[in-house]
């Protein structure tokens, strides 16, 4: 029992002496601190004001549509003052021409399902979009003024006007075959 309250004894005095030690030696710490908080006046430098917004105008009148046919005339009556060829000329024409419907799709979505003659005119079949229309030599086909210049049994030939890499307007000739169908 001796040993117990000896243990007993030595516990609380070592628990005695930690708690004396920690309350009055920090004392001036705690007071160093309050002083220093007191003492300390933050410096905010203040935001600017923000500047108003002012929205301007959309206005698509002024701006210029990339996408304009008058555009594409102009750069070419400009180059045909300045001594260019003559496929200028050729493509003003074609620009100033009431579009035809066939006009609105390109060659690759096109099929020739077949050829007939009529009153001794050979006339092609050509399917767009599930349907069907006939093409007679004059007419124009796809999205690169192709002109209609001979029609055979097995395919409409075209005559068409593109750009080629140097930016020159040169005249090219295309087919649109006859596609049969597979069984």
């Amino acid at each position: 029992m001796r040993v117990k309250t000896g243990f007993l004894g030595l516990g609380l005095a070592v628990a005695v002496a930690l708690l004396s030690a920690c309350s009055p030696a920090h004392e001036d710490l705690r007071e160093w601190m309050a002083v220093e908080r007191r003492q300390m006046v933050p410096r905010v430098t203040p935001i600017a004001e923000p500047k108003k917004y002012i929205p301007l105008a959309y206005t698509e009148g002024a701006a210029a549509d990339p996408y304009n046919a008058e555009r594409l005339v102009q750069v070419l009556r400009r180059e045909s003052n300045m001594g260019a060829s003559g496929t200028a000329a050729l493509l003003a024409a074609e620009l100033n021409r009431r579009k035809e419907p066939l006009e609105a799709y390109p060659l690759d979505v096109m099929t020739m399902v077949g050829s007939l003659n009529r009153n001794a005119e050979r006339v092609a079949l050509v399917r767009v979009d599930k349907l069907l229309y006939q093409v007679r030599v004059g007419n124009y086909l796809g999205q690169n003024y192709g002109r209609v210049t001979q029609i055979s049994e097995a395919q409409v030939a075209l005559r068409e006007i593109v750009q080629d890499a140097a930016g020159e307007w040169i005249e090219r000739n295309s087919e649109l075959q006859l596609q049969e169908k597979k069984q």
